[in-house]
C-alpha cells in the first residue's frame, strides 16, 4: 500500500478492450492508485492515446517493468493477456507472494488435462490450478477474499453461470443443459481478424466453435462444484452478432423434480438476494442495452410448457463479463476496499 493509503496496481496488457475497462474503472476509484499499465510495444505512449475515452483523465503513460518493479511497487496485479502467455508472465509473481487477478483461461480449470483439450496446449504450471480461485462472485465470494490468485471467469461462462446457478446450488441439474448466446464484436478482442472485421460481420449473424467453445468445461466445473454433479457437460452454441458490446444466452435444462413459476421465481430471487450485481427479472426480458458499460447482469427464469428450466440472461461482455468481474474480485479480495459495489463499477461509462 502506498504512502498515501491507497492499493498500487499494475494492469499487465493494458492496451486491449479489457485492459481499457480495468483502466477506466480503476482510475474512478479514490482507494486506488495506479501505478503500471504495461505495454511492451506502446511503453511511453500516453493511455490516452490508446484509449481515447480516457483522453485528459490521466497523464499515466504505457510501460515496460521488470519483474522486480512490479514485486516492489504494487499490492495488486490484474493480468489481462492472451491464453497461454498469461500463466508464464503472472505465475512467478504469484511465486513471489503477489495477489494476482487473472482475465484469461490459464487458470480456470482445475484438470491440466482438460486444460489441454480445450485450449491446445500444455499448462505451463499445472502446480497452480488447485490454489487458484475461481473468481465467480455469487458463488465464491469467501474463497476470493482470502485468495492469492483468482481466475476470472470468461464472458460467456459468466453470463450462462448467471443463468444456471440458482438452480444448480439447489442440486437440480443433471444431463447436458442447451444453451445458445450472441455476442457483441468487442468479445473478439482488439486485432481485426475476418471473421470479426465489421464490414464481415455487419448486417449478419454467424455461429462459430458450435459445441466446442472454451468456455464450457469452466462452466460445467462450477455447476458441479454448485450442487449439481451429475451434470455432464453442456452443448453451447456461441452467435456473433453485429453489436459493440453485450451477451444475451438463453440457456434451457432438465430440472430434477418439478417447480411451479413461482417456487422457480423464488428460488432465484432468494439465491441471488444479497448479489448487488444481479437483477432478477420477473416483468420484462433481459436486455443487452439496460446494463451496457457496467457491472451488472440481468436474469429471468421461466418454465417452458414441459416443465425445463429455460433462462434468459444478459450482460456487457467487457464489463461484468471481463474487467468488471476481476475489478469486483479485487474489491472482495481488498481489505482497503469496504463496498464491492460502490461506484464506479454500477457506473455508466463511455467506450470508443
Amino acid at each position: 500500500m502506498s504512502q498515501t493509503g491507497k492499493d498500487r496496481i499494475a494492469i499487465l496488457g493494458a492496451t486491449g478492450y479489457g485492459g481499457g475497462e480495468l483502466l477506466r474503472l480503476a482510475l474512478q476509484d479514490p482507494a486506488v492508485e495506479v501505478v503500471f499499465a504495461t505495454s511492451r510495444n506502446r511503453a511511453g505512449t500516453p493511455v490516452g492515446k490508446v484509449h481515447r475515452n480516457l483522453d485528459g483523465v490521466t497523464n499515466l503513460a504505457f510501460s515496460d517493468p521488470t519483474h522486480d518493479q512490479l514485486l516492489a511497487e504494487c499490492d495488486f496485479i490484474f493480468g489481462a493477456l492472451p491464453h497461454g502467455a498469461s500463466a508464464e508472465v503472472l505465475a512467478p509473481l504469484v511465486d513471489a507472494g503477489k495477489r494476482v487477478i487473472d482475465l484469461s483461461g490459464d487458470f480456470r480449470l482445475k484438470d491440466p488435462a482438460e486444460y489441454k483439450e480445450w485450449y491446445g496446449r500444455e499448462h505451463p504450471r499445472p502446480d497452480l490450478l488447485k490454489s487458484a480461485v475461481y473468481g465467480c462472485p455469487e458463488a465464491n465470494r469467501a474463497a476470493i477474499a482470502g485468495a492469492q490468485l483468482v481466475a476470472s471467469p470468461g464472458c460467456f461462462a459468466t453470463c450462462i453461470n448467471i443463468a444456471l446457478l440458482p438452480a444448480a446450488a439447489e442440486g437440480l441439474l443433471s444431463g447436458r443443459p442447451g444453451i445458445v448466446a450472441l455476442t457483441a464484436s468487442s468479445g473478439a478482442g482488439a486485432a481485426v481478424r475476418e471473421t470479426t472485421h465489421h464490414p464481415i460481420r455487419a448486417e449478419s449473424a454467424r455461429a462459430y466453435k458450435v459445441l466446442k467453445h472454451q468456455h464450457v468445461p469452466e462452466c460445467v466445473q462450477l455447476v458441479r462444484q454448485a450442487g449439481s454433479p451429475a451434470v455432464e457437460g453442456m452443448d453451447f452454441t456461441p452467435v456473433s452478432i453485429p453489436i459493440t458490446r453485450g451477451i444475451l444466452t438463453i440457456a434451457t435444462a432438465k430440472l430434477a423434480r418439478k417447480l411451479s413459476q413461482g417456487e422457480l421465481n423464488d428460488l432465484y430471487e432468494l439465491y441471488y438476494n444479497r448479489e448487488p450485481f444481479i437483477k432478477v427479472l420477473l416483468d420484462r426480458e433481459p436486455e443487452c442495452q439496460s446494463v451496457a458499460a457496467t457491472n451488472y447482469a440481468e436474469v429471468r427464469p421461466r418454465l417452458t410448457h414441459s416443465g425445463e428450466l429455460h433462462a434468459i440472461s444478459t450482460l456487457d461482455n467487457l464489463v461484468k463479463g471481463g474487467a468488471g468481474q476481476g475489478y469486483q474480485c479485487y474489491r472482495i479480495m481488498s481489505a482497503n476496499q469496504q463496498d464491492e459495489a460502490a461506484p464506479p463499477l454500477g457506473w455508466l461509462g463511455t467506450w470508443p
